[in-house]
C-alpha cells in the first residue's frame, strides 16, 4: 500500500497564522497564555507547551491581570474582549479573518433587525459557534440536528447562518437564508416547515471565502 500526503493537507491558514504569532511572542522570551488550545493537534500543542505556551480557559482568564493573552483561530465573543480591557490584559488576536467577516456580518444583521431570529448551523458548545452567538447578545439559536428546527418561529424573519466548518460543505448559494424563508438546497426537510404559501429562496452571497 501506498499512502500519498497532498501537499495542500496540514493547518488551515488561520490556525497556521496563530501558531506563528504564539512562535513570535515566545521567541522573545516572554511569558504567553493561550485562550484554548491552539489547535486541535495534541502534539503541536505539547510543542508549543515546551516553547512556553500557557493554555488557559475562560475563568483563568478572569483572575489574570497585566499579561498578554492570545485569542486563537475560531474567535471570540465580545464579552471576552471587555474582559480583558477591565484587567488590563494584552490581546494578540489571531481570530482568523473568515471567521472575523462572519462574526461581524452577524453582528450587522443583528443590528440591523434584533427581532430577527440570527439562526446558525453549527456545533453546540463549539468555541467558533460561541463567538458567534456572541454578537447576538446570545439570542442566536444554534441548529445542531433536525430536530432543533423545533426553537424556530417560522412567523418571524430567520437568517440562517454557518460557522466556517459547516459553510465548507454547505452550497455557497445556501449560505445566507434571509427571509421569507429558508433554503433548501442542503437542507432539503425545511421544506416541511416552510408558512403557507411560502416560496424558498437563497440569496447568492457566499459568506466564508478567504480574504
Amino acid at each position: 500500500m501506498q499512502i500519498e500526503i497532498d501537499s495542500g493537507s496540514g493547518f488551515c491558514f488561520g490556525v497556521t497564522t496563530a501558531i506563528k504569532k504564539a512562535e513570535e511572542e515566545l521567541a522573545c522570551g516572554k511569558t504567553l497564555y493561550c485562550l484554548g488550545d491552539i489547535v486541535h493537534n495534541g502534539k503541536e500543542c505539547e510543542r508549543l507547551r515546551r516553547m512556553g505556551l500557557v493554555t488557559i480557559n475562560h475563568d483563568d482568564l478572569e483572575s489574570l491581570h497585566g499579561v498578554k493573552v492570545l485569542l486563537r483561530a475560531h474567535g471570540e465573543p465580545p464579552e471576552t474582549y471587555e474582559l480583558a480591557r477591565r484587567n488590563g490584559i494584552d490581546i494578540i488576536d489571531a481570530t482568523c479573518p473568515v471567521v472575523l467577516q462572519l462574526q461581524r456580518r452577524i453582528k450587522k444583521q443583528y443590528d440591523t433587525n434584533p427581532e430577527a431570529q440570527i439562526v446558525i448551523f453549527g456545533k453546540n458548545g463549539h468555541a467558533e459557534v460561541l463567538g458567534l452567538v456572541g454578537q447576538t447578545e446570545s439570542r442566536a439559536i444554534v441548529i445542531e440536528a433536525f430536530g432543533d428546527v423545533a426553537k424556530l418561529d417560522f412567523s418571524r424573519d430567520i437568517y440562517l447562518l454557518a460557522d466556517d466548518k459547516v459553510a465548507r460543505r454547505v452550497p455557497p448559494h445556501n449560505r445566507l437564508h434571509p427571509r421569507p424563508h429558508l433554503a433548501t438546497g442542503h437542507l432539503p426537510q425545511f421544506r416541511h416547515h416552510l408558512p403557507p404559501g411560502g416560496q424558498p429562496y437563497a440569496q447568492r452571497q457566499r459568506l466564508c471565502r478567504p480574504p
